[in-house]
């Protein structure tokens, strides 16, 4: 059997297989889209193909919608060329439940997949037609948060971003100033409305991405590129939405063990590619079966009825108490605890170091203790039952390939908004004090001692990518694992810098104690495994 639009017309093939085909008229769908756009979406990854377009489809088979989703890419050509384009716009998505069985579903809802980049001309010149189409509503992004980055951790413009903003919207490289050029299509087409909705894993998304974009737009204003009026339009709530979402399901790399497992069905082809950008990515998505997408109903042109597909449309304090919840208390800063501590203690599989019983409790310690005293309900879901369900049923699933190498990727990213906002939060609540945290200073610390670049036996491991990784490690320079002092006070100016962490954590009280830790961490071989120890874990 082969993935394609001519291979799922053998349905009794797929049947037999245990794999659920699309139950809509997928060529249908598709020529709506081309004459009538509704959604684009950029980042064609797996939480796109395995989470949002699965949602898209159960609206074509309810009757709820008529057209598909078109897949933008910004960052990596080859996916389009080596994952949709042989694979007819197809995608696989394989959920896998705690008691291994897998549920197979092809997916159909995505009726094209296009390069976001003027270098690829005809996508390019679709991409400028779909913009300029009335009836487009929605404009989706899971890019990463630093899809989203013009500056560096000094606060300068990276060079990209600097040649976009003094070369205007002809040609733009950074995925905000290709947005911010599409918009200029729109626009100019008559200021048509539409939202553009952040789904990335990031607190106040839609912020984001409305605050790069906007710097884009009055950038190019001011180099005389665009009129005021534009500017006005990118700023007017009645014509452009920015809503806020908060988006939760873990879609890791592909498995070997699933591979293996559609192989067995009888689907040929289904081997991960490694793109030249170190993409890792397959034609089918594992995922976890657990999910959450909740967004503010901000949508100036209309949107799909998302709502029959179990995804919340609500106002923005909920968003954010709800993205509040998951990414600072009951969900990521756990995950990121436990990336740092599992590479240098030598795991390759975040179900694995919730079998190891101080790693659990170091997650346990931030979730409940630290996390849970600053946490707000939001009302939609309960945060107890939440983080229970992380903590008992989702981190420790053993058929999720999660790795902490990849959960570690961009940390730098990460750490003001999955601990920083809580320091925050026990810095302005009366009766707490941030001094008196413990475990969430341990995994900051534990972050800088895996920065070093050697695991706990004091052997070399690969650092995963991360946009300021050198700029940080030159603050390493010098700090000697097995020689505590030999570390002088190196990582005060990281410490203190609330680009990176959000506070300045000698102002929070912590600076001190983090620098202690990770002078604990460092005392040589095994210095890791001792100090979990140490802090009671």
């Amino acid at each position: 059997m082969k993935l394609s639009r001519e291979g799922i017309r053998r349905q009794e093939e797929w049947e037999r297989s245990g794999i659920r085909l699309p139950r809509f008229d997928i060529d249908a769908m598709r020529a709506q889209t081309e004459t009538q756009p509704q959604w684009v979406h950029f980042g064609a990854g797996n939480i796109f193909r395995g989470f949002i377009a699965e949602l898209q489809q159960r609206l074509l088979e309810g009757g709820s919608a008529a057209t598909g989703i078109i897949a933008a890419e910004t960052f990596d050509d080859e996916i389009i060329e080596k994952i949709y384009q042989p694979y007819d716009h197809l995608a696989l998505l394989v959920l896998m439940n705690p008691d291994g069985r897998l549920d197979k579903t092809v997916v159909g809802s995505i009726a094209c997949g296009l390069s976001a980049s003027p270098k690829r001309e005809r996508d390019w010149n679709e991409l400028k037609r779909i913009f300029r189409s009335p009836s487009l509503q929605m404009v989706s992004f899971t890019i990463t948060e630093k899809g989203y980055a013009l500056r560096d951790m000094k606060g300068e413009l990276l060079p990209v971003v600097r040649e976009d903003l003094q070369a205007g919207p002809g040609a733009p490289h950074h995925a905000m100033a290709i947005v911010a050029a599409l918009a200029y299509e729109r626009y100019r087409a008559g200021e048509l409305p539409v939202a553009f909705v952040s789904m990335d894993n990031c607190s106040h998304n839609g912020e984001k991405l409305s605050s790069s974009v906007l710097e884009v737009v009055r950038a190019w204003r001011q180099n005389g590129f665009v009129p005021a009026e534009f500017a006005a339009y990118m700023e007017n709530p009645a014509k452009v939405g920015f809503p806020w979402s908060m988006i939760d399901k873990i879609t890791p790399r592909p498995s070997p063990v699933v591979q293996q497992a559609l192989e067995q069905d009888g689907l040929e082809a289904m081997a991960p590619v490694i793109t030249e950008k170190k993409t890792f990515i397959a034609p089918f998505v594992n995922a976890e079966v657990a999910q959450y997408l909740v967004v503010e109903d901000q949508f100036p042109n209309g949107r799909p009825a998302l709502e029959k597909a179990g995804v919340y449309f609500t106002d923005r304090t909920t968003v954010e108490n709800t993205e509040r919840m998951k990414v600072t208390t009951c969900l990521n800063p756990l995950h990121t605890a436990l990336a740092v501590y599992g590479c240098l203690l030598g795991y390759d599989s975040i179900a694995a170091e919730m079998a190891d019983p101080q790693l659990k409790k170091l997650v346990e310690r931030i979730g409940y203790d630290e996390g849970m005293p600053v946490v707000v309900d939001p009302g939609i879901i309960h945060p107890m039952e939440f983080i229970h369900e992380v903590i008992d049923q989702r981190l420790p699933n053993r058929f999720i390939p999660d790795t902490p190498q990849r959960i570690a990727t961009d940390t730098s990213q990460k750490v003001a908004i999955r601990f920083g906002e809580t320091i925050r939060a026990y810095q302005s609540r009366e009766g707490l004090n941030p001094g008196d945290l413990v475990y969430i200073p341990l995994a900051l610390a534990g972050w800088l001692r895996y920065l070093l670049a050697l695991d706990d036996n004091g052997q070399p491991m690969e650092v995963s990518a991360d946009p300021m990784r050198e700029q940080l490690r030159q603050y390493l320079q010098g700090i000697e694992l097995g020689n505590p002092a030999s570390y002088r006070g190196q990582l005060r100016p990281v410490l203190e810098n609330e680009a990176v962490f959000g506070v300045n954590l000698y102002r929070a009280g912590l600076g001190e104690k983090v620098e202690g830790m990770f002078q604990e961490l460092i005392a040589g071989p095994h210095a890791v495994r001792e100090t979990l120890k140490r802090y009671g874990l």
